[in-house]
Protein backbone atom coordinates (compact mmCIF):
# COMPACT_ATOMS: atom_id res chain seq x y z
CA UNK A 1 0.00 0.00 0.00
CA UNK A 2 1.45 3.34 -1.20
CA UNK A 3 0.74 6.47 1.22
CA UNK A 4 -0.35 9.26 -0.55
CA UNK A 5 2.83 12.11 -0.64
CA UNK A 6 0.77 14.93 -0.53
CA UNK A 7 2.05 16.90 -3.20
CA UNK A 8 -1.21 17.80 -5.09
CA UNK A 9 -2.27 19.81 -2.07
CA UNK A 10 1.61 22.02 -2.05
CA UNK A 11 1.46 25.20 -2.20
CA UNK A 12 3.66 25.92 -4.94
CA UNK A 13 2.03 23.29 -7.37
CA UNK A 14 -1.48 24.95 -6.37
CA UNK A 15 -0.19 28.25 -6.90
CA UNK A 16 1.28 27.19 -10.78
CA UNK A 17 -1.55 25.39 -11.68
CA UNK A 18 -3.59 28.17 -10.74
CA UNK A 19 -1.57 30.50 -12.54
CA UNK A 20 -1.96 28.54 -15.70
CA UNK A 21 -5.80 28.31 -14.96
CA UNK A 22 -6.13 32.05 -14.61
CA UNK A 23 -3.87 32.16 -18.30
CA UNK A 24 -6.62 29.71 -20.09
CA UNK A 25 -8.92 31.92 -19.58
CA UNK A 26 -7.67 34.54 -21.66
CA UNK A 27 -9.66 35.16 -25.07
CA UNK A 28 -6.18 34.64 -27.03
CA UNK A 29 -6.25 30.99 -24.91
CA UNK A 30 -9.87 30.05 -26.01
CA UNK A 31 -9.55 30.95 -29.41
CA UNK A 32 -6.05 28.69 -29.30
CA UNK A 33 -7.99 26.04 -28.09
CA UNK A 34 -10.47 26.10 -30.02
CA UNK A 35 -8.25 26.19 -33.52
CA UNK A 36 -6.21 23.23 -31.78
CA UNK A 37 -9.56 21.16 -31.86
CA UNK A 38 -10.71 22.29 -35.20
CA UNK A 39 -7.29 21.47 -36.82
CA UNK A 40 -6.94 18.04 -35.01
CA UNK A 41 -10.37 17.16 -36.52
CA UNK A 42 -9.34 18.32 -39.85
CA UNK A 43 -6.63 16.61 -40.36
CA UNK A 44 -8.27 13.17 -38.79
CA UNK A 45 -11.13 13.68 -42.12
CA UNK A 46 -8.82 15.01 -44.68
CA UNK A 47 -7.80 12.20 -46.53
CA UNK A 48 -11.93 11.94 -47.58
CA UNK A 49 -12.13 15.35 -47.71
CA UNK A 50 -8.73 16.19 -50.15
CA UNK A 51 -9.62 12.69 -51.69
CA UNK A 52 -6.57 10.49 -50.69
CA UNK A 53 -7.78 8.05 -48.55
CA UNK A 54 -7.12 5.11 -50.88
CA UNK A 55 -3.22 5.68 -49.65
CA UNK A 56 -3.47 3.69 -46.24
CA UNK A 57 -0.31 4.74 -44.74
CA UNK A 58 -0.84 8.43 -44.98
CA UNK A 59 -4.84 7.75 -44.21
CA UNK A 60 -4.08 6.27 -40.68
CA UNK A 61 -1.01 8.58 -39.79
CA UNK A 62 -3.45 11.70 -40.32
CA UNK A 63 -6.64 10.17 -38.25
CA UNK A 64 -4.43 9.28 -35.50
CA UNK A 65 -2.32 12.39 -35.26
CA UNK A 66 -5.91 14.53 -35.94
CA UNK A 67 -7.71 12.57 -33.49
CA UNK A 68 -4.48 13.02 -30.89
CA UNK A 69 -4.23 16.38 -31.68
CA UNK A 70 -8.55 17.09 -31.10
CA UNK A 71 -8.04 15.60 -27.66
CA UNK A 72 -4.95 17.51 -26.79
CA UNK A 73 -7.06 20.47 -27.47
CA UNK A 74 -9.72 19.34 -25.76
CA UNK A 75 -7.33 18.78 -22.36
CA UNK A 76 -5.94 22.40 -22.90
CA UNK A 77 -9.26 23.77 -22.96
CA UNK A 78 -11.01 21.84 -19.69
CA UNK A 79 -7.71 21.35 -17.85
CA UNK A 80 -5.03 23.58 -18.96
CA UNK A 81 -3.46 23.43 -15.45
CA UNK A 82 -3.03 20.18 -15.32
CA UNK A 83 -1.86 19.54 -19.41
CA UNK A 84 0.70 22.92 -19.93
CA UNK A 85 3.03 19.96 -19.83
CA UNK A 86 2.39 18.21 -23.13
CA UNK A 87 2.04 21.44 -25.26
CA UNK A 88 5.04 20.57 -26.46
CA UNK A 89 3.61 17.94 -28.20
CA UNK A 90 1.33 19.70 -30.59
CA UNK A 91 4.43 21.59 -32.43
CA UNK A 92 5.96 18.17 -32.42
CA UNK A 93 2.71 16.96 -34.12
CA UNK A 94 2.88 20.01 -36.77
CA UNK A 95 5.95 19.17 -37.80
CA UNK A 96 4.89 15.38 -38.46
CA UNK A 97 2.58 16.39 -40.15
CA UNK A 98 4.28 18.53 -42.83
CA UNK A 99 7.33 15.45 -43.24
CA UNK A 100 4.57 12.83 -43.18
CA UNK A 101 3.45 12.15 -47.10
CA UNK A 102 7.57 11.33 -47.63
CA UNK A 103 8.69 9.82 -44.79
CA UNK A 104 5.55 7.49 -45.71
CA UNK A 105 6.03 7.48 -49.29
CA UNK A 106 3.25 9.15 -49.61
CA UNK A 107 4.04 12.10 -51.34
CA UNK A 108 1.06 13.00 -54.23
CA UNK A 109 0.39 16.65 -54.82
CA UNK A 110 -3.05 16.44 -52.48
CA UNK A 111 -1.54 14.96 -49.62
CA UNK A 112 1.90 17.06 -49.84
CA UNK A 113 -0.18 20.06 -50.16
CA UNK A 114 -2.85 19.56 -47.54
CA UNK A 115 -0.25 18.05 -44.88
CA UNK A 116 1.81 20.76 -45.68
CA UNK A 117 -0.73 23.47 -45.02
CA UNK A 118 -2.52 21.91 -42.09
CA UNK A 119 1.28 21.07 -40.51
CA UNK A 120 1.91 24.55 -40.43
CA UNK A 121 -1.29 25.66 -38.76
CA UNK A 122 -1.03 22.73 -36.44
CA UNK A 123 2.68 23.95 -35.74
CA UNK A 124 1.87 27.32 -35.30
CA UNK A 125 -1.68 26.63 -32.68
CA UNK A 126 1.48 24.90 -31.23
CA UNK A 127 3.50 27.31 -30.32
CA UNK A 128 0.55 29.32 -29.33
CA UNK A 129 -0.23 27.15 -26.87
CA UNK A 130 3.02 26.99 -25.57
CA UNK A 131 2.90 30.57 -25.13
CA UNK A 132 -0.05 30.98 -23.29
CA UNK A 133 1.46 29.34 -20.23
CA UNK A 134 4.98 31.26 -20.48
CA UNK A 135 2.99 34.70 -20.57
CA UNK A 136 3.60 36.92 -17.50
CA UNK A 137 0.41 36.81 -15.65
CA UNK A 138 -0.44 39.70 -13.08
CA UNK A 139 -1.20 38.05 -9.75
CA UNK A 140 -4.52 38.93 -7.86
CA UNK A 141 -4.49 40.45 -4.95
CA UNK A 142 -4.88 38.55 -1.74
Amino acid sequence: MTRPTGLDTHPDIVEMRAKYERASCSKFAQAIDGLTLLAGLYLAISPWVAGFFGLPRITVSNLVTGLFLAALGVGFASAYGRTYGLTWLAPVLGVWTILSPWILRSATTSTVWNNVVTGVVILLLGLGAMAVGSRPMRMPMR
